[in-house]
């Protein structure tokens, strides 16, 4: 062990990449940690449709509005980008006791409005994994 130790040490190029190893090893813990302990589930396709169909969630399109009209989720609403940034979330307020998806285009930035919702008291917020271009991968049905 020690060898290993001095051979590391007295190599400047494997210290680096020995560091930068241990620090890819402690980001990809961090994520799968981060995910499970997060109140914001990310659902596949599947489990947004029986969600949908099951407790009638309803789905939350935060894409732009051209993005909307080109097609989205059946039955989904549409939140304008400044109710978003203000977290006006007035439209959503009957249905704060339902379970809420949120959709964006690719699943990324779905999480940043869930958490406001989260924020404003709603309850059972979760995320499409893989946003409006999962669904469509899926073959599933795309309203225009």
């Amino acid at each position: 062990m020690d060898q290993i130790i001095e051979f590391a040490t007295s190599t400047p190029l494997i210290s680096i990449l020995s560091i930068a190893w241990v620090a890819l090893v402690v980001l990809i813990i961090y994520s799968y940690v981060g995910a499970a302990l997060s109140p914001i589930k990310e659902l596949s396709t599947h489990d947004a449709t029986l969600l949908m169909n099951k407790e009638d969630a309803v789905i939350l399109d935060i894409r732009a509005p051209k993005e909307f009209k080109a097609g989205h989720i059946l039955g989904s609403r549409q939140i304008k980008p400044e109710e978003l940034k203000d977290g006006n979330f007035a439209k959503l307020e009957k249905s704060k006791d339902k379970p809420i998806i949120v959709v964006c285009a690719m699943g990324s930035t779905a999480k940043k409005t869930a958490s406001q919702l989260l924020k404003a008291g709603f309850e059972k917020v979760s995320v499409l994994k893989g946003g409006m271009s999962a669904w469509q991968s899926a073959s599933l049905p795309v309203s225009k």
